[in-house]
């Protein structure tokens, strides 16, 4: 399994066992949020978005910084309340180990967007999650 795919299996296990809020759906396919029961909210999905790499040394290793995009969904009563405890539930998690499993160098949430009540009486968050990690040249 290639590093950048380690570190996002990472991501879903650390999701997966988050209490405060337990997540209901967890998955790393995108879903129709309409189509969810009552029961599987809150849910997410992570995927991996964009990359930028460089050279550390010559003939070496690697740096690289990955984005991975956390996309949740609650629904209930006081939307925005659920909403920020879905957002700080998943910085809680994933700040325990911020090397994720040891395969990075750091995490660290760099965004948070929210529908701003676009999508009520569902609220939705997108959490863009930069990781660093270093790799020999054509292991990752």
């Amino acid at each position: 399994m290639s590093t950048r795919e380690s570190i996002a299996a990472n991501i879903v296990n650390v999701l997966d066992s988050m209490t405060s809020p337990t997540l209901k759906k967890i998955t790393r396919e995108p879903f129709d949020y309409e189509r969810l029961s009552n029961a599987q909210f809150p849910a997410v999905f992570v995927q991996s978005a964009d990359e930028s790499r460089e050279d550390v040394t010559i003939g070496g290793s690697r740096e690289s910084t990955i984005n991975y995009r956390i996309v949740g969904f609650v629904k209930g009563a006081s939307i925005d309340t659920l909403r920020n405890a879905l957002i700080e539930g998943i910085e809680n998690a994933l700040d325990v180990d911020r090397t994720r499993g040891g395969y990075a160098k750091d995490t660290q949430v760099t965004a948070v967007d929210t529908d701003q009540g676009a999508i009520d009486p569902i609220g939705g968050i997108t959490m863009t999650i930069q990781v660093r990690y270093q790799y020999m040249r054509g292991s990752s």
